[in-house]
């Protein structure tokens, strides 16, 4: 929405060269670019004179559709910007009937919500209680927010149902997160499960295909999150929010002003039990080459060993629990295992409405903001991620008896072996035969639907271990110590 009223503000549909100047850094806030690059135009951030002649002289000077991004106060020579149509992109421009100062203050900000409500208003709010007004009064009345999300939702669904790169579900449980967290603080009645089942379709029969992807951006699953710090960063701490899902970090990330990251996401390994995906994530290994995958008892060992691969002695590796976290001097390959995160969920009873109170607690105690800062100020570069995500769920009843090999306090999976009544679980559960990618072959895997569980039937609960958008795509955060020293 707001990309396409950035298009439609500007002279794209007349011209081939534009400059635009982001003078408020909105493209960071809402990628507005892709519209533009949907309409057929090539985006090049201008960062200096000579790296753009060397690059993109041909560009500027084809027949190709062009847009230039430039930072206010970036000198750029005459004899190139007399080629473009330049624009300059800020709250003035796109908001002119709305006071600009107001909008940079305001923490938060939804530029989503705040074009659709300025665009269905015709009034005129250019003194500081007037955008003030409009904001709380207009721009976040429950109808307004209603007509957003379900808009948006509309989109994303459509995009899941042609989804042809691993990349799209990551941008789409980021779409979800951000749907049901304002969804709950606005009390908008919004389903969004619908995802969750689209994305269980595509695990079934392609989650097996991801260990053969590869992105120099991010990594892909959470196996390969160990070889991607050691490949970027000299020095390292990860942090490992156990349980945390987009819809957690959506939350916790208002606490992070003043941090400069990056953030992407990682596929947690199915079933998303945190003996399996946290232990693979620590390690760089795959379930199935784990001595304990049911048990956490060997992971800090699996974390030392993984780091040793890499070259590391033993004092420069640090294995530590808690956001009053420290490592010597020597260390240079950290991990920091915070579970505040996942016993909330456990202990949940109130679902979403639950973990946004919970959550927003977490984030005004500013902890792992600290911890972040802590570590980037001691010449780490960090990584947060998680080994899981979570999700509500209603319980289909206790499953007990012979033949299950594994209990867990997710109660979402059921592990078997030589169990000669598989089928009738199946079929009273309601159960999904997961296809073993990865696990163990010795043992048989059964994965409740989407917002089932094997709790106490009809109690609601928070809860992890199959196979939703939620509890698979986490996040995984970049912050580089050279980027917070300046």
């Amino acid at each position: 929405m707001i990309g396409d009223y950035v298009f439609e503000k500007t002279a794209a549909q007349y011209t081939k060269k534009m400059m635009l100047v982001d003078a408020d850094h909105l493209e960071e806030k809402a990628h507005y670019s892709a519209v533009f690059q949907a309409h057929g135009f090539r985006t090049v951030v201008y960062t200096d004179d000579l790296n753009f002649r060397v690059n993109n002289t041909s560009l500027l000077n084809g027949e190709e559709k062009l847009v230039i991004l430039v930072q206010p106060g970036v000198y750029v020579p005459y004899d190139i910007r007399k080629k473009c149509r330049e624009e300059e992109i800020s709250f003035e421009t796109l908001f002119p009937k709305l006071n600009s100062a107001v909008l940079r203050e305001s923490k938060n900000l939804d530029l989503e919500l705040l074009t659709l409500a300025y665009q269905t208003d015709f009034e005129k709010y250019h003194e500081r209680k007037q955008t003030e007004m409009f904001l709380r009064l207009k721009m976040y009345a429950q109808k307004n927010v209603e007509l957003y999300l379900r808009d948006l939702y509309e989109c994303a669904l459509n995009q899941a149902k042609s989804v042809e790169d691993y990349r799209a579900w990551f941008e789409l449980a980021e779409k979800k997160a951000t749907i049901d967290v304002t969804a709950v603080e606005h009390n908008v009645d919004i389903d969004t499960s619908e995802l969750n089942r689209a994305f269980c379709a595509y695990a079934m029969k392609n989650f097996g295909k991801l260990s053969s992807e590869i992105n120099p951006e991010s990594p892909v699953m959470v196996s390969s999150v160990m070889d991607y710090i050691h490949d970027h960063s000299e020095k390292a701490a990860i942090i490992v929010m156990d349980g945390m899902s987009e819809f957690d970090w959506t939350i916790l990330k208002r606490s992070f002003a003043g941090i400069c990251y990056r953030q992407s996401a990682a596929f947690a390994m199915i079933p998303s039990t945190t003996s399996i995906s946290r232990q693979c994530l620590l390690s760089g290994k795959y379930p199935s080459q784990l001595a304990e995958p049911w048990k956490q008892s060997k992971e800090k060992n699996e974390f030392y060993e993984c780091a040793r691969k890499y070259g590391y002695k033993d004092n420069q590796i640090g294995y530590e629990r808690g956001y009053d976290a420290s490592f010597s001097a020597f260390v240079k390959c950290g991990a920091v295992i915070i579970l505040d995160i996942d016993e909330l969920v456990h202990a949940q009873y109130q679902g979403r409405i639950g973990m946004l109170n919970d959550d927003t607690v977490l984030m005004k105690q500013n902890k792992l903001a600290e911890l972040t800062k802590r570590l980037l100020q001691d010449g780490f570069d960090v990584y947060i991620t998680a080994d899981h995500g979570n999700t509500p769920c209603t319980g289909l009843g206790r499953l007990t008896g012979s033949g299950v090999e594994v209990e867990t306090r997710s109660h979402k999976m059921v592990v078997l072996k030589d169990f000669a009544n598989k089928d009738s679980l199946i079929e009273r559960y309601g159960l999904l035969e997961y296809p073993k990618y990865y696990l163990p072959k010795d043992y048989d895997y059964l994965i409740c639907n989407v917002g089932d569980s094997l709790d106490i039937k009809g109690e609601n609960v928070m809860t992890h271990g199959g196979i939703s958008l939620d509890e698979v795509v986490v996040p995984f955060i970049i912050a580089r110590t050279e980027d917070y020293h300046g």
